[in-house]
């Protein structure tokens, strides 16, 4: 599990075994998980985080979208 990013209390990540799937990140705080797709950048799923921090946690995938379709494409570039 290649973590991307941490900012505060979320890690940012993907799982080795996602390379068939589109580019995305999870996130994790605690026992709360999203999963965000990148391309355009949309929720795709979530458990155990609010409306407010979804808010929140989907402003941080945008803002290093970037730094995230970077590392997804370097990992996977085999």
């Amino acid at each position: 599990m290649p973590t991307v990013v941490r900012i505060g209390s979320y890690r940012f990540f993907f799982y080795a075994g996602d390379r068939d799937e589109p580019r995305h990140i999870h996130v994790e705080r605690e026992i709360a998980v999203s999963k965000f797709w990148l391309v355009p950048v949309r929720l795709q799923h979530s458990n155990g985080f609010g409306r407010s921090e979804l808010v929140k946690v989907e402003n941080l995938v945008v803002a290093h979208s970037e730094k995230m379709k970077e590392a997804w494409n370097d990992y996977f570039a085999n």
